[in-house]
């Protein structure tokens, strides 16, 4: 009686949320009180695919969801990013029929990585997808090491893992695990010998903490590692893999048969289309199927959004905040792909969606000085966290005549619009991207 209450009351309390424009979470955290182990008690599909990580996540799923589908499977998965126990909860009652049989040859989740222990208490994956770990959120995860720790309970001995090959700490979780798989990029144009960024968290190896050491860098501290002492090290083939990357071109090769063309030259977007693959190659997607699907793949979470701006053409490229990876990342993506004169818009006006803090010592981390080349004329910082942005850029290279501080978000949006027909870049987060996009005088364009 209570499974089916649990149920009912879920998929009630979804269909209100619908109608208000709310409502991913809050049904299953209802249904959870009513039944705290609703999840064990449900029939789920025979393939259950989970992907966690500090990077990534959304996208990830996004693309496995569309192969997936276009494969000619039902996929049910959390599309509006809920992504703890409860918005879990929702996604799979709300897909069940009232005696608890989920409806979809495929359950996709996208696992909220601190949270994910708790989601996957009463059941397990049966592939676990993790794309990397990163710093990420200070305040709230502290180091990388203590986001591995927290996943690594969720890992179940049968579930089979799909993993980073390239990346030192996330490679760990295969350590005892005898079902693994991995995903990784060859050597290519774009690598260089040592860490790029302003700090190398893959200085020492996560397993002996002895230093390590790298054949290449891909970025950051992604690339061919190895530990002299312990002997930790990438491994030497990967199933699943990148053997030929070309950026500027826009090309990507998958296992040396299947070509892709990219809408968003990023290697942070080679990664997100990787761990994908690997994915649905493992759920029996043909190779061809897959690279079709993802060519020229324009995401629909809204992390790229390009509009005009009185001359000014923009593009508005989301940065998960207090993610220095992920600013770095667009950051180099501004530098890649502006091949005339243009203008820089970085608005950092709240911290969080979910908390509220002041804590920005995480900008420290961002290589900002990506920033300075001849192409970038100016730089505008704005928000709330302005002067923080400010006190940061001026420890970097930048001439300090190329910055410029406008606090106020539709000031700064006036300022360039009386001036100018650069093209405009805006690097902020989620939480402050509608604050640009809603004003009245930016005019969004549909991808």
């Amino acid at each position: 009686m209570r499974k089916f209450l649990a149920i009912v009351v879920c998929k009630l309390g979804r269909a209100v949320g619908t109608l208000v424009g709310k409502g991913s979470s809050m049904p299953g955290k209802f249904a959870l009180k009513i039944c705290p182990d609703i999840l064990s008690r449900v029939q789920l599909p025979p393939c259950v695919i989970a992907v966690t990580g500090s990077n990534g996540k959304t996208s990830t799923v996004e693309m496995i969801a569309a192969v997936l589908r276009a494969a000619g499977k039902t996929v049910v998965y959390n599309a509006e990013g809920s992504n703890q126990i409860e918005g879990v909860t929702t996604t799979v009652l709300t897909h069940a029929t009232l005696g608890g049989r989920v409806r979809a040859d495929v359950l996709l989740i996208e696992s909220d990585e601190r949270y994910a222990a708790h989601s996957f208490r009463y059941f397990h994956p049966t592939h676990f997808v993790i794309t990397n770990l990163y710093r990420d959120q200070l305040t709230r995860n502290g180091h990388p090491e203590s986001v591995f720790d927290a996943i690594l309970p969720a890992i179940h001995p049968d579930t089979e893992l799909i993993l980073n090959g390239d990346d030192p700490l996330s490679s760990c979780f295969a350590i005892g695990h005898e079902k693994v798989k991995w995903f990784g990029l060859n050597r290519c144009a774009t690598d260089t010998e040592t860490s790029t960024g302003v700090y190398h968290d893959g200085a020492y190896c996560p397993v002996c903490h002895a230093p390590m050491e790298y054949e290449y860098v891909h970025y950051n501290h992604i690339g061919a590692y190895h530990c002299a002492q312990c002997g930790h090290h990438r491994p030497e083939q990967t199933d699943f893999t990148a053997t030929a990357l070309d950026l500027e071109g826009g090309k990507l090769t998958l296992d040396g048969h299947f070509t892709v063309s990219l809408a968003f030259r990023s290697i942070y977007n080679v990664y997100n289309i990787l761990a994908a693959y690997a994915a649905c190659r493992l759920a029996g997607v043909p190779g061809e199927t897959i690279a079709g699907t993802v060519s020229n793949y324009i995401l629909k979470n809204g992390r790229m959004q390009t509009f005009f701006l009185g001359g000014h053409h923009g593009t508005l490229l989301t940065s998960k905040h207090e993610n220095s990876i992920a600013y770095d990342t667009n950051l180099r993506y501004i530098r890649q792909e502006a091949k005339r004169p243009c203008v820089v818009l970085v608005i950092v006006d709240a911290v969080s969606r979910k908390y509220f803090t002041s804590e920005t010592s995480w900008l420290w981390d961002i290589d900002f000085d990506l920033l300075n080349c001849p192409q970038v004329k100016k730089v505008v910082l704005s928000g709330r966290y302005c002067n923080d942005l400010a006190e940061r850029f001026s420890f970097t290279a930048l001439p300090q005549e190329k910055i410029q501080v406008i606090g106020d978000i539709p000031a700064a949006a006036a300022a360039l619009e009386a001036q100018g027909d650069e093209a405009l870049y805006v690097v902020t987060c989620f939480s402050d991207r509608d604050k640009l996009l809603d004003l009245p005088a930016v005019k969004k364009e549909a991808l």
